[in-house]
């Protein structure tokens, strides 16, 4: 493990493609043992991400080589609510995964897409800055709007959690993540991503629910997904 991953704590991660039916079987085994997430409402939040990457499409291009270490960032928020936008940075090692998060403001994340980016450089919080070295030393810059639909289920046991993602959808060549109205459409190959994270272990209980017949692990990207429209 390299120097900018001393001391972050990774968990294990899985994802897999699955059916409206497999969507149906999951949803029914896991209220039967797993707890909603407290915070979706209904069972269910909205997610906008808006991702970032560089005129050579180097997270793009890492996810789409299985570069075994690799790295994107992204700004998000849920429901709607601007009022809390989060600043995150993925990164992964195989299947091991890390995220670190620093709230930003709507005022801030309107400079970042204007690229008024000079603040960010003696900002208090460090991935900020980081974000600010790499848009000024990769040219990072917003590139991507993802939006999807998300019902999460949580297990206290390893800290599971798992989610069922759906309805993913983008602008066509559009980073205009701050407004609600922005057109989007559904990616082509819309399908239904089951995630399942851990810490140490995952329960019997859990990778029992989650196998399913002739589904295996695989590497969907819904970043990757988008990017179809450019």
């Amino acid at each position: 493990m390299d120097d900018n991953n001393k001391g972050m704590k990774f968990r294990h991660e899985m994802k897999h493609l699955i059916t409206p039916m497999d969507k149906l079987i999951l949803k029914q085994r896991l209220n039967a043992v797993a707890s909603p997430d407290t915070h979706a409402k209904g069972g269910i939040y909205y997610i906008r991400s808006l991702y970032f990457d560089n005129v050579y499409d180097k997270a793009l291009s890492e996810k789409l080589n299985g570069l075994s270490r690799r790295e994107k960032f992204r700004i998000r928020y849920y429901n709607g609510d601007t009022g809390f936008i989060h600043l995150e940075k993925k990164s992964k090692i195989v299947n091991l995964c890390n995220k670190q998060s620093a709230l930003i403001t709507v005022e801030e994340a309107e400079d970042i897409l204007k690229n008024n980016i000079s603040w960010m450089a003696e900002d208090g919080r460090p991935l900020v800055r980081e974000l600010y070295t790499k848009m000024r030393g990769q040219g990072l810059k917003p590139c991507t709007v993802v939006d999807y639909t998300r019902e999460p289920y949580v297990y206290a046991p390893g800290n599971v959690r798992v989610t069922l993602d759906y309805d993913i959808r983008t602008g066509i060549r559009c980073t205009d993540f701050l407004n609600q109205d922005m057109v989007t459409v559904p990616v082509a190959d819309n399908g239904i991503i089951l995630e399942v994270k851990w810490d140490e272990f995952l329960p019997d209980l859990i990778r029992d629910i989650v196998q399913l017949e002739n589904r295996r692990t695989g590497g969907y990207s819904k970043y990757a997904a988008c990017r179809v429209y450019g």
